[in-house]
């Protein structure tokens, strides 16, 4: 205990006093959300990898699709590698940061705003944002408190409200800039950490060899009646599988906290770099913790009484002290992190997005930092109200991380994914179409909360469901361009010429 006790404290520390020296970058706006748009390749990549995954993937997501495909789920890791994070930089990274700075733009609203010269756009992303980023923030709450009741015995109450205060102190001190060292730290420790647990629970159960074998014996007729299903290629469940990796994958195209990195990159040479650092990283983490979770059927969890998020600390429950205490700061480094980047993407959309111009009219940078800071309170304090109600709820149909993770992402991607991507690429797109995209991403994702028993079995799950409103995004949003009225020429004209400026290459760089 002493030495679980040391660690958080010097992790909490380091935390804390690089929020307290990084305070200098966060006197403006452009500092305070973007960190100046000076932040080099490993920042970037490690910021945007620890806002990626968090407790809800390494506790929520791990456990449950692990417990469902065995070791098939490990093709979610990779799913998230390759489309999710080596996809994402090469087709979003570049444009996102050419005009995202052209348009002047520090938000995903606020470029809806300017792309397609739009005030409602704008206001109406604020808010799409603004409640669907609560869900996700609370089911960050949710998996760390599993695992600090096993590993501390402390009461759940008391695991939510550090964690906000800490993350708080450091993301109002320092900004973004803050979150992205910070975020550094703790990749190195999420990389170590989850290596480290692998091998220590894969040797629990006789080394890789023995637990597939292991694996292989495990049998779940309410599942699959196919003979090894668990250790199988592709698992019991194909389809369903496809569903996790599209929304986990696909999903961070549209999801503010994961999109705004990109505004903050340096250089244009930052992007290539960050691209396979970033890529690295997801094939560790995301892949080893559901390559891990694969394993879970192995281990005595009683799912039916303590729910699927359970999985994971109970297979980690046995592990030596110095471990467990390295999966504590592991956790906790994957959930802050991630905390951090959702509530400086909310706050920031708020103040800039939806008061500024709007209900107040005039708005210094002073003031605007000021209230961004006060909303990361305000945020950080409602996500956790709501992490403490969801867990004294009867309702199980929001009690599984997953499913709470599942609403945010599959509205926000749903909504944002098609027109963002459109607006980077294609002149045609039109207002139009944007607010249909949002209305129908939001939408459906609403009624699957409230109404999951009349939707068709298949999109009956909230993850399937978020899939599907993203794909659908896709196909709506061209055809919906094709129909509408055309956007103004010289709108677009002016948006897209920032791509032809003509700039300086080495002749290393170009040999023309």
């Amino acid at each position: 205990m002493v030495l679980k006790i040391i660690m958080l404290v010097l992790f909490f520390g380091v935390m804390v006093g690089v929020g307290v020296y990084c305070r200098k970058n966060a006197t403006d706006v452009n500092g305070f959300v973007l960190g100046g748009r000076s932040v080099g390749p490993w920042l970037t990549a490690f910021a945007y990898g620890t806002s990626y995954f968090s407790a809800v993937i390494f506790i929520g997501y791990a456990g449950q699709f692990g417990w469902k495909y065995g070791i098939a789920s490990t093709w979610i890791g990779i799913g998230n590698a390759l489309i999710g994070s080596f996809l994402a930089w090469a087709i979003l990274g570049r444009r996102t940061r050419i005009m995202t700075q052209h348009l002047n733009s520090a938000t995903m609203p606020e470029f809806f705003g300017k792309r397609f010269d739009s005030k409602g756009l704008k206001i109406g992303a604020s808010i799409i944002v603004f409640i669907f980023l609560i869900p996700y923030t609370a089911s960050l709450y949710n998996g760390l408190s599993r695992l600090f009741e096993m590993a501390f015995g402390i009461p759940y109450v008391w695991c939510i409200v550090a964690m906000s205060v800490l993350t708080g102190i450091y993301v109002i001190a320092g900004g973004y800039m803050a979150t992205a060292i910070n975020d550094f730290i703790q990749g190195i420790i999420m990389l170590i950490g989850i290596v480290a647990v692998i091998a220590a629970v894969l040797g629990s159960q006789g080394g890789f060899t023995e637990a597939l074998k292991g694996l292989a014996q495990v049998t779940d007729e309410s599942v699959s009646d196919m003979p090894g299903a668990f250790n199988s290629f592709f698992g019991p469940d194909p389809l369903n599988l496809l569903g996790v990796v599209i929304l986990t994958s696909l999903g961070t195209w549209g999801l503010p906290q994961m999109v705004q990195k990109f505004y903050a990159i340096k250089h244009e040479k930052d992007i290539r770099k960050g691209t396979v650092i970033s890529t690295g990283f997801a094939v560790i983490v995301a892949g080893g913790c559901y390559f891990l979770g694969g394993f879970g059927r192995l281990f005595d969890v009683d799912v039916k009484t303590n729910g699927f998020d359970a999985i994971i600390p109970t297979m980690l429950s046995t592990l030596p002290d110095l471990l467990i205490a390295v999966v504590v700061i592991l956790v906790l480094s994957a959930s802050m992190s991630t905390l951090s980047s959702l509530v400086i993407a909310s706050s920031s959309t708020l103040t800039i997005d939806l008061l500024k111009g709007n209900i107040v009219k005039k708005m210094d940078e002073k003031k605007q930092v000021l209230l961004i800071r006060i909303f990361v309170v305000v945020f950080i304090a409602i996500s956790a109200f709501i992490a403490i109600y969801q867990t004294q709820s009867q309702n199980e149909s929001v009690k599984f991380i997953a499913q709470l993770m599942g609403v945010s992402w599959g509205a926000l991607a749903g909504a944002f994914l098609a027109p963002f991507l459109y607006g980077l690429y294609w002149k045609k797109t039109t207002k139009l179409a944007c607010w249909v995209s949002f209305i129908f991403g939001a939408g459906i994702m609403t009624l699957n909360l409230f109404f999951r028993s009349f939707f068709p079995a298949l999109l009956q799950s909230p993850i399937n469901c978020g899939a599907f409103a993203m794909l659908a995004g896709l196909v709506l949003v061209p055809l919906v361009s094709l129909i509408s009225p055309k956007p103004q020429k010289s709108l677009v004209d002016d948006a897209f010429a920032c791509y032809e400026k003509r700039v300086p290459a080495a002749q290393k760089r170009s040999l023309d």
